[in-house]
């Protein structure tokens, strides 16, 4: 009963009583100051502008003997102030050169641009990508805001830049793709997208699929399909071989009755978990019971994230602590299977638990694998928060745009890049840059080369 006594009694509004020696311990805690709290140091790496205020000459003598008052030092503080960002024009002059005789003339060449013959510049183009595909602001948002700047940017303008910026960084995109299937493990997971369709009267709903490489392979990338069917994710894993990680959703299915496709099924304690919380309002008791047995799996897992085990060490540990506990879940879930209704949401959450039993467990056996696919589904919340600002794709086009453009910001951020210092670079490179080493621009890659430079110019 102690497993689900407190959930019980606090259904009951009475809260457990608590003794006095976590009376006092909680009192000397909340006594102390907490580490991390209070302004912080503002960043060495801002611009900093000095203003210097100084006494009047009149207010340099000594108000009791008259004496000429020394200099003897100075209080600093620090104003964080905003600037607003700018636009700004910029004049490319080819200059022209002739032959005194006439036999020919020569200009010099410039740089290519992002977009031939196009307006934006790198810095404008990944500035209007990473407004609506990494801060969710629709183009006709910023529409408004360059406006106010003083620059008319219809969003069907800048719909055309996105989409040819797309199509700028496929060969990017394609080769992060190649990178993630070559993972050991592959997390995945999709959401609805409402699409505009101009034979319907009402949009449709399209799917953003995202497959989340392993710690050697740390790239997010999305695919756009207009369906949820499985030819989505059959077109892009049929080169993978290894693990895959997701819900139960019956179009895998066929990935793992086959053999000779060489692909696991490993599951996701985090679904089954829901499961189980969601049915608490129809049978508290068993739903905490099976709540509490996992808390105890995540914390077998807490442990070996403090401890920094990988690999055989975190195998060791989950075969040790972990093994036990699935042994009593499963035993117990068959105790109580013929309780309960089988269609009644507690019936479900059994019923799902035990016949995905081997994919729940595949985890135990090998310390690079996660106990759930909360990464996938982690990568999926921007997609779920630009949902409600841009409201909808404008085509199925559109929808590959924003695959495109999305893993390459996502997987920046991943990095814990500046998605905008890293789009401006790219967009400004890659048209020059030679197709044989076109890896050196990966974000992972890209990344080692600015740490290497900020390391030698340390030294």
């Amino acid at each position: 009963m102690f497993l689900f006594g407190e959930a019980i009694v606090s259904q009951e509004g009475k809260p457990p009583p608590a003794c006095e020696e976590s009376k006092e311990l909680s009192e000397s805690t909340s006594a102390s100051p907490r580490p991390g709290h209070g302004r912080q140091r503002l960043p060495k790496s801002l611009e900093r502008q000095r203003v210097v205020y100084d006494l009047e000459e009149a207010k340099r003598q000594c108000p009791e003997c008259q004496e000429k008052l020394t200099r003897i030092g100075e209080d600093v503080s620090e104003r964080l102030e905003y600037v607003p960002a700018s636009l700004v024009v910029i004049e490319e002059a080819c200059q022209k050169y002739a032959c005194p005789k006439g036999c020919k003339v020569v200009t010099a060449e410039k740089p290519m641009a992002p977009i031939e013959k196009g307006l934006p510049g790198p810095g404008l183009l990944a500035h209007v990508a990473v407004s609506k595909y990494g801060d969710h602001l629709p183009l006709h948002r910023q529409e408004g805001i360059f406006r106010r700047q003083g620059v008319e940017l219809s969003r069907q303008t800048m719909c055309g830049w996105m989409r040819q910026g797309a199509g700028l960084v496929s060969p990017l995109y394609e080769l992060m793709k190649e990178r993630v299937l070559d993972s050991k493990a592959v997390q995945t997971d999709d959401t609805p997208v409402p699409v505009l369709d101009p034979e319907l009267p009402r949009t449709r709903t399209g799917r953003i699929w995202t497959y989340v490489g392993d710690g050697s392979h740390p790239y997010t990338v999305y695919d756009y399909t207009p369906n949820r069917s499985r030819d989505g994710p059959e077109e892009f894993l049929k080169a993978f071989r290894g693990y895959l990680q997701a819900d139960a959703y019956s179009a895998y299915d066929h990935f793992y009755k086959e053999p000779e496709r060489g692909i696991m099924e490993v599951g996701c304690w985090a679904h089954a978990r829901r499961r189980f919380y969601e049915a608490q309002s129809s049978d508290l008791m068993r739903s905490t019971v099976m709540l509490a047995y996992i808390r105890l799996l995540y914390d077998v897992e807490r442990e070996a994230r403090e401890k920094k085990l990988k690999g055989e060490a975190r195998r060791a540990l989950r075969q040790e602590k972990s093994e036990p506990i699935l042994e009593d879940i499963r035993a117990y879930l068959e105790r109580e299977q013929p309780q309960v209704l089988p269609k009644s949401p507690e019936g479900e959450a059994i019923a799902y638990t035990l016949s995905n039993w081997k994919a729940l467990t595949r985890y135990r056996d090998d310390g690079d694998l996660a106990i759930d696919n909360n990464r996938a589904e982690r990568s999926l919340r921007p997609v779920a928060v630009g949902r409600k600002n841009w409201m909808f794709y404008g085509s199925d086009n559109g929808g590959r745009t924003a695959a495109v453009l999305t893993s390459l910001i996502a997987t920046s951020k991943r990095l814990h890049l500046d998605p905008f210092a890293y789009l401006r670079d790219i967009f400004e490179r890659i048209s020059a840059h030679p197709q044989s080493r076109l890896a050196e621009l990966l974000p992972d890659q890209w990344k080692a080369a600015l740490l290497k430079v900020d390391g030698k110019e340390g030294g």
